[in-house]
């Protein structure tokens, strides 16, 4: 008889790595992406960018990596494991995002990118160059950008409001930046008080652009720390199994809701508690 083997054991040749900034309480940033990408069921790899001094209440301080080393990192795995996707998250420093930019450049698989420029405690995360020649670089390499409202004003130089002017807004970056192929904007920070979220997909096609949308409940817990991390990680994850962005968007979309739910009753921490990716049950 044939052995049968489940979707994720057909993909176990596979990997995912993350580039991201490293979280000591374990909610967000690296520790977070492989939480997720453990419990959807691929192998994740971790270039560190920088090491962070923070908890549940906030960041206090960040060390950024020196960007040969970061290079380095990303090298040494990319000429090893089976990687296809790639996910991108704190960059710590304009010259961090040049170097990763330098080590992609050549990369033929998906390059995810949650641009985390400040944490949710409004505390700066990114050292800024006059030009910002290495995140302009980074963002050239993108197949794929998830910002919420907040980093997608960043990345625009834009006060966007409502969801029409920040899909439009969000559209407007396919043109930029030739290589991408969609963009996942994530609304938790869209009407913020309403009991709705609307996630948006935007993906590019030859003919102009396709908007889908995700409509699914606001979902009331203090454990969110790690959200943005997460998501991005998650439809990484999920495109790695499915192969198209759309089954990527709503299983990522359906992952999210399932993880906030079943980490609403747990208390870690005195702040914005983590999400409980090891209590994951799909």
């Amino acid at each position: 008889m044939a052995t049968e083997f489940s979707l994720s054991e057909r993909h176990a040749s596979r990997a995912i790595l993350s580039i991201a900034g490293s979280d000591p309480s374990g909610g967000a940033g690296i520790q977070a992406d492989l939480k997720t990408f453990t419990a959807i069921g691929v192998y994740g790899g971790a270039a560190i960018t920088c090491l962070t001094a923070q908890n549940s209440l906030g960041v206090s301080s960040f060390l950024p990596i020196a960007p040969e080393f970061v290079k380095k990192q990303i090298e040494l795995v990319l000429a090893d494991l089976p990687v296809s996707h790639i996910k991108t998250g704190m960059l710590g420093s304009d010259e961090i995002a040049g170097a990763m930019a330098e080590s992609l450049h050549d990369f033929s698989g998906e390059v995810i990118c949650d641009p985390v420029l400040t944490a949710s405690d409004g505390h700066e995360l990114f050292l800024k160059t006059k030009s910002n020649a290495g995140l302009e670089a980074l963002l050239n390499t993108a197949t794929v950008l998830t910002p919420n409202l907040p980093e997608l004003a960043a990345l625009t130089d834009r006060n966007l409001e409502t969801p029409q002017e920040a899909v439009k807004t969000a559209a407007a970056l396919l043109a930029r930046y030739p290589k991408l192929r969609a963009i996942v904007l994530t609304g938790g920070h869209i009407g913020e008080k309403t009991e709705g979220v609307e996630d948006f997909l935007i993906v590019r096609h030859t003919s102009g652009s396709e908007i889908l949308t995700a409509k699914h409940a606001r979902i009331a817990t203090k454990n969110t720390h790690g959200t943005g991390c997460t998501f991005a990680s998650a439809f990484a994850a999920y495109h790695l199994l499915h192969g198209n962005y759309q089954d990527a968007f709503f299983k990522a979309v359906a992952f999210m809701d399932t993880v906030l739910r079943q980490s609403a009753s747990l208390t870690l921490g005195s702040g914005k508690g983590p999400l409980a990716h090891h209590l994951f049950r799909g």
